[in-house]
């Protein structure tokens, strides 16, 4: 697993390294009982502070990703299927809101974008 950090980014360091690795547990990257890089050397990888690493890290912990087992580092959680359904209602909302804002620019109506969408999943075989 690769975690970049951008400078230019309105985000957090600390949020940027929670959003990949939380990506990576939902892309099937990281798996239950994978360890993550310890606290110091994710710090030194990606030249922040452990204190950023500490902060991500608990974060993740405290949604149920992650469990710190004191002295033997962090480990990946099984996949909680609520989250995952949540975080696919996420991006479903995500896409769906951009879908919505270029048909109003587009001028296309309601009903023909409901259309539209009907026929994506009937093409996807999504009933």
């Amino acid at each position: 697993m690769k975690i970049i950090i951008s400078n230019r980014s309105d985000r957090p360091i600390y949020e940027q390294i929670k959003q990949q690795i939380r990506d990576a547990i939902f892309a099937g990257l990281l798996e239950a009982g994978d360890l993550l890089p310890s606290i110091r050397q994710l710090a030194r990888d990606l030249q922040v502070s452990v204190i950023t690493i500490t902060r991500a890290y608990n974060d993740l912990e405290q949604e149920g990703f992650i469990n710190n087992v004191q002295g033997k580092g962090c480990y990946v959680l099984p996949r909680n299927q609520e989250l995952l359904r949540e975080h696919a209602r996420q991006k479903v909302e995500q896409g769906l809101g951009e879908a919505v804002d270029a048909a109003k620019a587009g001028g296309i109506p309601k009903a023909e974008l409901m259309e539209m969408l009907d026929i994506l999943c009937r093409e996807e075989h999504y009933e």
